[in-house]
């Protein structure tokens, strides 16, 4: 069905680093969300007030509430897609870093009213009517709700996208709390006690932490989350391979939204190579780079030394230094400033964040 979905509504599919194509995406998504959780809530409300069961009125009012987060995506995809403009001049794709916020607080305030309703039907309970045509409602939701989750999660992560992926677990929240109740329903008619409020809570406690998880992955790109660690590596792998380059450093890659990435690093070169060879061979690189990663990457050209002797000797003997003092510091831009008293060493110490001695401490003992 996804597949068949995604061929009639998607027009060049497999082109996802293209706004045009990631929006089309986003719509069905979020078409076929509101269309599915607007019928489930309508059947479930019904199901709700003949059984007179509070859980089940509460997922009702859960399905409506994630129609609106549908609603949310779609309008999140279509303000992404719009060009870069003179206020905006790195686009607007991170709407939909937002957009997956509101969904993720919606799942909270959810939670939350969930909680309440239950507390309240465990201090004064009600008996829940059990009949064939509340459990065949549940089963049908629980299957919908099964599939929404993977179909959101199947193009959420063919778009990269963590709005879809938010979505995603909420319909896989939703297939728990409705099993649940459904399972606490067919215990409550064996055993004559009434579990509807009790499972309510345990329900409601599982969608806040859920909703929890959810708002710390949607704000970490907007806060600035560090780059993958793989990405990085085969970012410099690629620059290190061209001949010419002796090395990087200060790579530093800026997340503007899905498919919206910028970066900028240093690269070291020869400084006996020639200028306009050089500067021929970084243009090569940071379009390759465009065009294998997506990024749009600037490249500073670091000139250093290599055919002296003594300046060599010395990089060698102050990286060792550096080592002793912290593993995990690198130096670069090495370079000797001879006098006629004294020689001074210059260089840049890189000092990742896992090293918790200050920046005054570290150069004291360097």
């Amino acid at each position: 069905m996804t597949s068949l979905l995604i061929k009639l509504f998607v027009k060049n599919a497999d082109e996802t680093e293209h706004s045009e194509v990631r929006g089309a995406y986003g719509k069905l998504a979020s078409l076929v969300g509101i269309i599915a959780n607007l019928l489930l809530c309508i059947t479930k409300a019904i199901a709700g007030t003949l059984s007179g069961s509070i859980s089940i009125t509460a997922d009702a009012v859960n399905n409506l509430s994630d129609a609106s987060a549908s609603i949310i995506s779609l309008l999140g995809f279509k303000l992404a897609s719009k060009p870069a403009d003179e206020d905006h001049p790195y686009g607007h794709a991170r709407y939909e870093y937002l957009s997956g916020l509101l969904v993720a607080v919606i799942i909270l305030i959810i939670g939350f009213d969930l909680f309440k309703e239950s507390v309240g039907k465990i201090i004064s309970p009600t008996p829940v009517a059990f009949n064939a045509l509340t459990v065949a409602i549940l089963v049908v939701s629980i299957i919908v709700k099964l599939w929404l989750a993977v179909f959101n999660r199947t193009i959420g992560k063919k778009i990269c996208s963590s709005t879809l992926i938010a979505t995603s677990a909420d319909s896989r929240n939703d297939v728990i709390t409705t099993s649940a109740i459904l399972v606490s329903m067919v215990i409550s008619h064996l055993i004559h006690f009434e579990l509807d409020g009790y499972v309510g809570v345990a329900v409601a406690i599982f969608i806040l932490y859920s909703g929890v998880n959810l708002i710390h992955e949607t704000l970490d790109p907007i806060l600035g989350r560090a780059p993958d660690k793989e990405l990085v590596s085969k970012i410099k792998e690629k620059i290190e391979s061209y001949e010419g380059i002796l090395g990087t450093h200060d790579l530093m890659v800026h997340d503007y939204g899905p498919g919206n990435q910028f970066a900028s690093v240093h690269a070291e070169v020869s400084a006996e190579e020639d200028a306009i060879v050089m500067h021929d061979v970084i243009d090569n690189i940071e379009r390759e780079v465009a065009r294998e990663f997506g990024i749009h990457l600037v490249i500073h050209m670091d000139p250093i030394e290599t055919d002296n002797e003594i300046t060599n000797r010395y990089r060698i003997k102050v990286a060792k230094a550096v080592k002793e003092i912290n593993e995990d510091i690198t130096i670069h831009d090495f370079r000797m400033v001879p006098g006629v008293t004294h020689t001074n060493l210059i260089f840049d110490a890189v000092i990742p964040h896992s090293v918790k001695d200050s920046d005054k401490k570290i150069t004291e003992e360097i």
